[in-house]
């Protein structure tokens, strides 16, 4: 169990928010099934709300791993979770992972196929609108005259009030994955009324600036930089949030704002965190410890967060009967990734670069087994084994079944801030860095993942391809592939091929029109402000 106040109320907020909704109307406004009156009478009402809040990054529905799910209509287990969805849209169509399943549509995600019917997106585009809802409902409820008129009054009331900054970032956050991943959203906030006119939508460069306001809005209201508890958001996210933005903003917008990822990298940088000297113990059951590095990170427990679709699909996912190297009962024997990531290393045994963590045991890395010749055969495939629901003190999990897993999922930590300025200093047009700290940085992730300076690299072989290249070695499968491809212009193109993508065994160039998701079909039917993405 993590020791940590936000997660004593994520199961009680859980069942004391319960937003419902059906797949027809996943663009409705929802309505509560307790009143408000009732939620939000105490102090330790709102606790157990924001925690909700934070949970929907994390957890299903209100009666742990299945049975009373937020988002009806979708399986609980495989499409309405955020993690998992997550990572199947940002690493699935890419050379990061592979999936050996035939589980409805899951394959086309691989083959850059998929259509406006798929129901993993249907279950992608929901959550993230789902959990605006659940904070556009906190922060009308949570103003003062709404808290005072309770009765909450002093240091309860003043809690109350420093909460609305938090909720305000994860709502922007989930924001920016539909900006990521959409192009576009349904748009509602705190001043639509719930249950009148169906919500508006905001296209890609409206998001962005909406986002990018809205963060600098909260900035002083915000906790100081490292100074929340783990799992809450403070300062430091926030930055985090605007750098990564910044980095994408011409993808995002077509305009560039290379100078201002610079400038918000080093805020992070400069916020007092450090780069843990583990690499492998920033994914293991107990990486809650790892406050130093991580800015953020989505609490997972085996106990109060069981969910088929955060942490646990990781570790499960990846496995089969090697499973007790993942520290679960049993293997799902399902993604792995191609030769496309294992080209990234030069020694897949992790014996010089630790970074490289692939179960050799059982698959071992030769280039024939690394092969994949049919996607179907988990045999096939480098096999990943970075999540692990194994502690690194020799503790036991809380989960004694081993079911469900302990294992945090990082949103945000310094070392991709490192590679943010590195990447921003060499991009043409940029100001306000420098290529020898950017050199520095680049040094310091590589020392880590080495152990010694043996991996440094001199100021001439640091270019945008090293810094790719770089990325896939200390980000794989945190969610960060699609749209660094998408960035080099790399994923959709034949410039870059790996196997099976587009369904070709050798890999294939695809229509341009999946640089981008299509909004799903029902949900156009339910609200027709929505408009579709070009091509779908």
């Amino acid at each position: 169990m993590k020791h940590i106040s936000i997660n004593k109320f994520i199961l009680t907020g859980a069942f004391l928010v319960t937003m419902a909704s059906c797949s027809k109307k996943l663009d409705l406004f929802p309505q509560n099934d307790l009143t408000n009156e009732t939620t939000y009478s105490t102090a330790a009402g709102y606790r157990a709300v924001l925690a909700k809040v934070y949970a929907g990054l994390a957890t299903t529905g209100n009666a742990g791993p299945a049975g009373a799910s937020d988002i009806q209509g979708l399986d609980e287990g495989s499409q309405s979770p955020f993690i998992r969805g997550f990572f199947n849209c940002q690493e699935l169509p890419t050379d990061e992972a592979v999936v050996s399943w035939n589980d409805q549509t899951i394959k086309d995600f691989h083959n850059l196929s998929w259509s406006s019917s798929d129901p993993f997106l249907k279950g992608m585009y929901a959550r993230p609108v789902y959990n605006v809802m659940l904070a556009n409902e906190y922060l009308r409820e949570s103003t003062d005259d709404k808290v005072s008129g309770r009765g909450i009054t002093g240091a309860e009331a003043d809690e109350i009030r420093s909460t609305r900054a938090e909720v305000r970032f994860l709502r922007a956050f989930n924001y920016w994955v539909m900006m990521d991943i959409f192009g576009k959203s349904t748009f509602i906030d705190e001043s639509n009324v719930v249950g009148t006119t169906l919500p508006g939508e905001k296209n890609r460069g409206e998001l962005f600036t909406y986002i990018e306001t809205e963060l600098k809005a909260i900035d002083a209201d915000l906790k100081p930089v490292k100074t929340s508890e783990y799992g809450r958001v403070d300062q430091g996210a926030a930055w985090a949030l605007l750098a990564r933005m910044y980095l994408n903003a011409q993808t995002y917008t077509g305009t560039a704002k290379w100078t201002e990822a610079i400038t918000y990298a080093k805020k992070v940088i400069a916020g007092g965190y450090s780069l843990h000297n583990n690499y492998r113990e920033l994914f293991m059951a107990d990486n809650d410890k790892r406050t130093n590095e991580f800015i953020y990170a989505v609490n997972c427990d085996g106990l109060h967060t069981k969910s088929y679709g955060n942490t646990t699909f990781f570790v499960h996912s990846a496995s089969g009967d090697d499973h007790n190297e993942f520290g679960v009962g049993g293997g799902w024997y399902g993604y792995r990734a191609t030769k496309g990531l294992a080209d990234r290393f030069t020694d897949l045994s992790g014996s010089s670069d630790k970074r490289a963590m692939f179960t050799t045991s059982s698959f071992g890395t030769s280039p024939s087994q690394i092969a994949i010749s049919d996607v179907g055969n988990f045999n096939n495939g480098l096999h990943v084994n970075k999540f692990r629901n194994i502690r690194s003190d020799g503790g036991t999990v809380s989960d004694a079944n081993r079911d469900f897993s302990d294992v945090d999922f990082p949103i945000f930590r310094l070392s991709e801030m490192y590679l943010i300025y590195a990447e921003a200093v060499l991009r043409p047009g940029s100001s306000g860095g420098d290529v020898t700290t950017a050199l520095g940085y680049i040094n310091l992730i590589r020392e880590r993942a080495y152990g010694n300076t043996s991996g440094n690299i001199s100021a001439g072989q640091l270019d945008l391809q090293f810094v790719l290249d770089e990325r896939a070695r200390e980000l794989y499968w945190e969610g960060h592939r699609r749209t660094d491809l998408i960035r080099y212009g790399l994923l959709t193109t034949g410039t870059y091929l790996w196997p099976w993508k587009g369904g070709v065994a050798s890999g294939t160039s695809v229509d341009s029109k999946y640089n981008i998701f299509p909004i799903p079909a029902t949900n156009r039917t339910a609200n027709p402000n929505l408009t579709q993405n070009a091509g779908y």
